[in-house]
Order: structure tokens, then sequence, then C-alpha cells
């Protein structure tokens, strides 16, 4: 075992299975003490079973780590205090926070319900507030503290059938530079993990709408992270590694980044900047804007979703 988060509580949402059950299994093998919180529902957040975090609990302790299970919803504030409350009781202190808890009900929005909408709004956004605004009581007075949230490119850059998904982990990136702003003169850091790996969620999408995607030049990949390796596992437990090390006290100076993890690929994603500025003393008409734009603003632009040309009559 090793000793890189030796004597650290933590929490990790969502850990029965996938991405974060890779993520508890390296923390206790780095010497943590973890919550293993997982409702034990299916990809679409629907159903409970104890056994996910039950079973990673056990694996956790037949390796001489030290772990408790936790089977409460994110979705809802009172979830995400008994969250933390479990730590505390269970270990007597918090020191770590890591949000992947997540569902998937993709639709086109023309198709989306509000029901659809609402849940995964509820479980990657809300669930992200609903654990970190007690967490981060008790490190701000503590004076210390890491926070690991997940975006996701499909927030960071778009994909079809998913703005819901997309809306949520957006958010969830505006959230952590936020809150990196809020807690870091505490001594509490705030990043985010935008994850490429083959999991439950990624295994419910259709083939359709993969091709629909690549078609768009949107891949499962992230764009603008660099080219990917030719031979990309994308194991969940790829993920890990960056999330144990920006959980440590190596990474302290690291606040309100978000980093893309796919396979042996870690990149370090841009915040949002200006990339072509008009500028003129007092306001833009509108044919002025009509003339300047497609040779400065518009240059270049591609358009990720063009109209498609009429189906023609056979």
């Amino acid at each position: 075992m090793g000793n890189l988060l030796k004597n650290k509580v933590a929490i990790v949402t969502g850990s029965g299975r996938g991405i974060g059950r890779g993520i508890a299994l390296l923390f206790a093998e780095e010497g943590a003490k973890v919550v293993v919180n997982d409702i034990g529902g299916a990809v679409d957040g629907t159903g409970t079973s104890s056994s996910p975090a039950d079973d990673v609990v056990n694996e956790i302790k037949q390796n001489g780590g030290e772990a408790v299970a936790n089977y409460d919803s994110v979705a809802t504030m009172d979830g995400g205090e008994s969250i933390i409350k479990t730590a505390l009781d269970a270990f007597g202190k918090l020191d770590i926070v890591v949000t992947v808890a997540g569902i998937l009900r993709d639709r086109m929005l023309f198709n989306m319900t509000e029901e659809e909408w609402d849940a995964v709004i509820a479980v990657h956004l809300k669930g992200t507030f609903s654990v970190c605004k007690p967490a981060s009581v008790l490190f701000r007075q503590q004076k210390g503290g890491r926070i690991i949230t997940f975006s996701s490119i499909s927030g960071l850059y778009g994909n079809s059938g998913q703005a819901n998904y997309g809306a949520a982990k957006d958010g969830i990136a505006g959230f952590t530079r936020s809150a990196a702003r809020d807690l870091g003169k505490y001594g509490v850091t705030v990043n985010s993990i935008s994850p490429g790996a083959n999991s439950r969620m990624t295994g419910t999408v259709p083939q359709s709408s993969r091709d629909l995607r690549a078609a768009s030049g949107i891949g499962m990949e992230g764009q603008g992270a660099g080219p990917a390796p030719l031979e990309l596992n994308r194991d969940p437990d790829d993920v890990a590694p960056m999330v144990a090390w920006l959980a440590s006290d190596e990474a302290h100076n690291v606040n309100g980044n978000v980093f893309h993890c796919a396979g042996g690929q870690i990149s370090l994603m841009n915040n949002p900047s200006e990339e072509r500025t008009l500028r003129k003393k007092g306001r833009w008409t509108v044919e002025e804007i009509d003339a300047m734009f497609p040779g400065t603003l518009g240059m270049d632009m591609v358009n990720p979703s063009p109209k498609q040309p009429p189906k023609s009559k056979s």
C-alpha cells in the first residue's frame, strides 16, 4: 500500500461501480479511509441496491484498508448531509470529497421530458452541490480540504442528445471555478475531472448517436485536449491516479482547474477566453455587424451541426 493519502478520510460518491470504484480502491491503497457512496441504481437512476457499495467496501477491507458504505442519494440536501455525517461518524473527520455520482437520460431536445431534464440536473449538478456545501462548511472551519468534481466533454464541448447532461456538466465546471475562489483562501482546493472511459454510462450510448456525433466532429474524446493516442484503452481505473494526486497534499496549490483524463492521457483544459473581438466607440449597428462579421468574428467558424440538405425523392 502507498502513503500518498495516509490518515486522510475521503468520500467518493457513485463509487460502487466504474470510475468511482477505481478511485475508492486507489484511495484506500494510498492509505485513505473511504466512504463508498452509491445508491446502486441503474444507469438512468432508477432502482436501488446496497450490493455495489458493499462489494467495494468488502474489497477494500480484504486488501487491508478501511471503508464504510453509504447508500444515500446525492439528489437531495438531506442525502448530502447524511453522506458527510457518515464520514464523521465512522472516522471522526473528513479531508476529501470526490463527486462522481451520475446518471444518463439521453434524448434529443425536442423529445426531452421535464422529468428527464430534472432527474439528470438533480443527480449531477445539485448532487455536486448537496455534498460539497456541507463539506465546504467543515473544510472552511478546519482550514483545509480537497474537492474533486466531475465534469464532461459533453458539457465542455457539447454532444447531441445530451442537453440535460451537458448543461449539468458544464454547470459543474462553472461551479468548480467559482467554489475554488470561495474556498481557496481557507486552504481548500476545488478541481474537476473530465473523464474519458468506457463505463456503464458510455455503454448505453447507441451506435447511431456515436455516428451522429462523429459526423459532427464530436467524438467521445475531448476536442482541444490534443491528439488522442493511437491506442487509448479507456479503462475506468485510468482516471483514478490523477484524482488521487489532486486529493493529496502535493497538490496544495492546484486550484480551480479542469483536467481531461483518458487512458494514458491527462490534459489541462483551457478556461473560456476571448478568441476574437470587435471594438468601436459607441454602439454597433446591425448593418455594421452584418458587414464586419464574416471576415472577423465569423472567419473560419464551424457549425457543429449544419442544416441537412433535403432528401432527394427517388
